[in-house]
C-alpha cells in the first residue's frame, strides 16, 4: 500500500521535494539506543576529542535507499559514482559483484523503486533543483535509459505502480494545465501512455492496484477536504466531508486485497489519528489502532494481501503495535538482533525477504537481510561506515512547556565531553528526573525544522552531531504547527506565524537556560525553509535575545512568497489561507503583512547568515535577496551565498559541504565553539558569494581558491 501521507501533505511540508512512492536521502538519516562500538566516551575533554570532518556528515552516504527487486534476487541501493548517487544491482546472494545501472554525473538520484517486472528501474530527477521530475526507466538487460515523461517544465507525480500490471505505472502530469495533474497510464518498456483522468479540478486522486480511479480529493474553502467518488456521466458525488479541524490528519490510506475495504488515517471525533477501515459496501468504519499521545507515523502491510500487520506511534520515540499474529515471531526475532529501532525497510512480493534497517542516533543505519523461512538475518553493510568509531553524540528526548502549557516534545543533543554524573537529575520527586546537563552552561544552537507541517524525530541527525562535536549544545523544537502529534496541536499553529509559534521557540529557548544547559548570551537560531523564516522573525521578535542567526531558503515575505507558489499548488491555496494567512482578503493581507520579518528589518541587530537555491520553486530567490538589501542597508553584517545549481536545499554534497563550512566558521565567529578550517571544501562546488564575504574569516581567501 502507499505510504501514509495524506495527499494535502504533498505540498505542505516545503522541504520535501520527491513524490512520495520513491525512497528519498534524508538529511537527518534517523539511526543506537546502545553505543554499537563500545567507545568509551569517559574523561574526553574538548581538546582531546577529534573534530569530524564535514565530508563524513554530509558527502554522498556510501549506501542508501536499500531494496529487493519483487522476486527477490536481486537488491539495490543508492551509491556515489564518482561522487555522484546512482542505483546500484547486483544479486542478492553475491552483493559485491553490484554495479551501477544509472549514469547521473551531475546532481545525484535520490528516488527510485523497482518495476515489477523485475527487470526496470524507475527513478526520478528534476533540473537543478526545479522540482519539475522527470520519470526515467531502466532496462537492467540492455542498459536502455527511457524517459518516461520528456517534456520540459512539467511536474510528474508517481501515482500508482501495481504488481498486476508490471509493464506499466500510472503517474500524475501538469502538461495540459500546470495547475493540475492529469492521471496517465504508462508503458515503461515503449514510453507509450494514455489518459485515464483528465483532472476536473482536484487536488489529488486516490487510485487502487487495479488502476481505477476511486476518490478525487478537493480543497474546500474554509480549509477542508471533499472526498468524491465517480458518478455516471463524468460526474462526481461527496463520499465524505472533512472538516478544516480534520483536513491534516484525516484522509485515505489505501485498499484491502479485496478494494472494498479502505484504510484510512482518521482523527474525526478523538485528538489523535487512528488507523481505521471502512467497508465501502455495508459503510461500518473500525478502529484498529490509536495513541491518545500521537498521530500512526508509520505502518508495516503485505506485499499482496494489501493487510496491514503492524503500526507505530511517534510520541518521543516510536512505538509499534502489532496488529496481525503473523509478524509478531519476525518482530520478536529481530529484536534480537541488533540494537536500534526496527524499520522494515522493503520485502519481496512473495514475502520471503526483507530489507531491514537499525536505526540510531549516535551511529550509522544498519542494513539486514532477514530471510523469514529460516528465520535468519545477515548483516549487509551500513549507510555510512565511516561514523564507526567516532566521538558520536546522543540525542535525548524532552517534553518541555510552552507559556501557554503545550507540551512541546523536543530533542537535544550535547558535547560529548560536557556531561558528568553528578551534574543529572535523579531526584524521583523531580519532573526532570533523568535530564542530562553539562557541567556548565553551553553555546547552544536551536536547530527549527521546516515545514512547519512536519515534525523532528529521534536518530541520528548529522547537524546535531556536527553542531555538538564543534562546543555546542543543539536543541530541536516541535513547535505548535507541527505534525504528528494530535490535530490540536498541529492546530494550534494556525495563523499563528511569527507569534505563538516563535513564541514555542523562545520558550523552549528559555527553558533550556533555566536548566543550565545554554548560556544566555551565545545561543544562535538555524533553520531551512519554515525553519529559515522563523530564523529571521526571531530576529525580529527578540533581537537582544539570539547571538546571531543561519538561514536556509526561508521566506521573508509572507504575501510574496504566497503569491509566487508553484502553479500546481493552487488547487490547496485554500490550506495555506487558513492556516498562514489570505493574501486574497484585505484582512489577511494586513495580516501577511504583520507576519513578514522583512517589515520589520530595523529591528534586527544580530549577524545573519542567509543561504538559497537559485532555481527555489518554493521560496523564490527573491526571498533572500530583499531581505539582504534590506539588513545591508541597516548596517547589519549579513553574508548571503547563493547555489546556481540548487533549489529547495542542497541536493548536491559538494554543496552541501561547502555551505556547513560556513556555518561552521560563522558559529564559531559568534558564539566561541570550535570549527574545521574550509580547506578544500569548496572543490566541485557551485558556491556563489553576493554579500559579506568579508564577514567570515577565510571566505575571501577560499574563493580565489575556488
Amino acid at each position: 500500500m502507499k505510504g501514509l501521507v495524506l495527499i494535502t501533505a504533498l505540498i505542505l511540508c516545503f522541504l520535501a521535494g520527491i513524490p512520495s512512492s520513491c525512497q528519498v536521502i534524508s538529511q537527518n538519516e534517523s539511526t543506537a539506543l546502545n553505543d554499537p562500538q563500545g567507545l568509551n566516551l569517559s574523561g574526553l575533554s574538548e581538546n582531546t576529542t577529534e573534530l569530524i570532518p564535514r565530508e563524513v556528515l554530509f558527502g554522498n552516504p556510501e549506501r542508501a535507499g536499500v531494496q529487493l527487486s519483487p522476486d527477490g534476487r536481486n537488491i539495490s541501493y543508492l551509491a556515489p559514482v564518482n561522487g555522484v548517487l546512482n542505483v546500484w544491482v547486483g544479486p542478492v546472494d553475491n552483493i559485491t559483484s553490484a554495479r551501477p545501472v544509472t549514469n547521473d554525473t551531475f546532481r545525484g538520484i535520490r528516488g527510485y523503486f523497482w518495476a515489477y517486472t523485475n527487470h526496470h528501474i524507475i527513478y526520478v530527477q528534476d533540473r537543478n533543483g526545479d522540482e519539475n521530475w522527470r520519470a526515467y526507466s531502466v532496462d537492467l538487460d540492455s542498459g536502455d535509459v527511457k524517459d518516461l515523461t520528456p517534456e520540459r517544465g512539467v511536474n510528474a507525480q508517481i501515482q500508482e505502480v501495481s504488481y498486476k500490471f508490471p509493464d506499466e505505472i500510472l503517474v500524475g502530469l501538469n502538461d495540459r494545465d500546470p495547475e493540475l495533474h492529469d492521471i496517465y497510464r504508462i508503458n515503461i518498456i515503449s514510453g507509450e501512455r494514455e489518459m485515464v483522468m483528465e483532472n476536473p479540478g482536484f487536488a489529488g486522486f486516490m487510485t487502487d492496484d487495479e488502476y481505477k480511479i476511486r476518490f478525487g480529493i478537493k480543497q474546500t474553502p474554509d480549509g477542508g477536504q471533499e472526498m468524491l467518488v465517480p458518478a455516471e456521466n463524468g460526474s462526481w458525488a461527496q463520499f465524505m466531508a472533512i472538516g478544516p479541524d480534520d483536513a491534516m490528519t484525516t484522509g485515505p490510506a489505501g485498499f484491502d486485497r479485496s478494494g472494498n475495504v479502505l484504510y484510512l488515517i482518521d482523527s474525526r471525533g478523538r485528538n489523535t489519528a487512528a488507523l481505521a477501515t471502512l467497508d465501502l459496501i455495508t459503510g461500518r468504519e473500525s478502529i484498529l489502532a490509536e495513541d491518545p499521545r500521537a498521530d500512526i507515523s508509520e505502518a508495516m502491510s503485505h506485499p499482496v494481501k494489501k493487510e496491514i500487520e503492524a503500526v507505530a506511534f511517534t510520541y518521543d520515540r516510536k512505538q509499534w503495535k502489532i496488529l496481525t499474529s503473523s509478524v509478531a515471531p519476525d518482530l520478536d526475532y529481530l529484536a534480537t538482533v541488533a540494537d536500534g529501532e526496527i524499520a522494515v525497510a522493503d520485502r519481496t512480493l512473495d514475502d520471503r525477504h526483507w530489507i531491514v534497517a537499525y536505526l540510531q542516533d549516535n551511529g550509522p543505519v544498519r542494513y539486514y537481510l532477514y530471510e523469514r523461512d529460516a528465520r535468519k538475518a545477515r548483516f549487509l553493510f551500513s549507510h555510512r561506515s565511516s561514523l564507526e568509531g567516532l566521538p558520536l553524540a546522543r540525542m535525548h528526548p524532552v517534553v518541555i512547556k510552552s507559556r501557554d502549557g503545550l507540551d512541546l516534545v523536543s530533542y537535544y543533543t550535547l558535547p560529548v565531553w560536557s556531561t558528568s554524573n553528578s551534574n543529572n537529575s535523579t531526584d524521583s520527586n523531580s519532573s526532570d528526573i533523568g535530564l542530562i546537563r553539562p557541567d556548565k552552561p553551553l553555546p547552544m544552537v536551536l536547530l527549527v525544522h521546516g515545514g512547519p507541517w512536519a515534525r523532528d524525530d529521534w536518530g541520528y541527525n548529522s547537524e546535531h552531531q556536527m553542531l555538538a562535536n564543534r562546543g555546542y549544545a543543539v536543541l530541536s523544537i516541535n513547535y505548535r504547527g507541527s505534525t504528528g502529534l494530535g490535530k490540536n496541536f498541529t492546530n494550534a499553529g494556525n495563523l499563528e506565524w511569527g507569534r505563538k509559534m516563535e513564541y514555542d521557540l523562545l520558550d523552549a529557548a528559555n527553558w533550556s537556560i533555566e536548566q543550565g544547559i545554554a548560556d544566555p548570551s551565545r545561543i544562535a537560531i538555524m533553520g531551512g525553509s519554515y525553519g529559515g523564516y522563523a530564523v529571521l522573525s526571531g530576529l525580529t521578535l527578540a533581537p537582544e535575545f539570539f547571538a546571531c542567526g543561519v538561514d536556509e531558503v526561508g521566506p521573508s515575505n509572507l504575501t510574496s512568497f504566497i503569491n509566487s507558489i508553484p502553479p500546481y499548488w493552487k488547487p490547496q491555496l485554500d490550506i495555506l489561507a487558513s492556516r498562514v494567512g489570505d493574501h486574497r482578503t484585505p484582512e489577511g493581507r494586513a495580516l501577511l503583512e504583520e507576519r513578514s520579518p522583512l517589515n520589520y528589518v530595523e529591528r534586527i541587530r544580530r549577524p545573519l547568515l542567509i543561504a538559497q537555491g537559485a532555481n527555489d520553486p518554493r521560496v523564490n530567490r527573491s526571498e533572500s535577496d530583499t531581505i539582504v538589501r534590506a539588513v545591508e542597508a541597516k548596517k547589519i553584517p549579513v553574508t548571503y551565498l547563493l547555489y546556481p545549481d540548487e533549489g529547495h536545499g542542497f541536493a548536491r554534497p559538494e554543496n552541501r559541504i561547502s555551505y556547513y563550512a560556513l556555518v561552521d566558521i560563522f558559529l564559531a565567529e559568534h558564539l566561541g565553539g570550535r570549527y574545521q578550517p574550509i580547506g578544500t571544501d569548496f572543490n566541485g562546488s557551485s558556491i556563489t558569494v553576493l554579500a559579506g564575504a568579508g564577514e567570515i574569516p577565510g571566505l575571501d581567501q577560499a574563493l580565489t581558491k575556488k
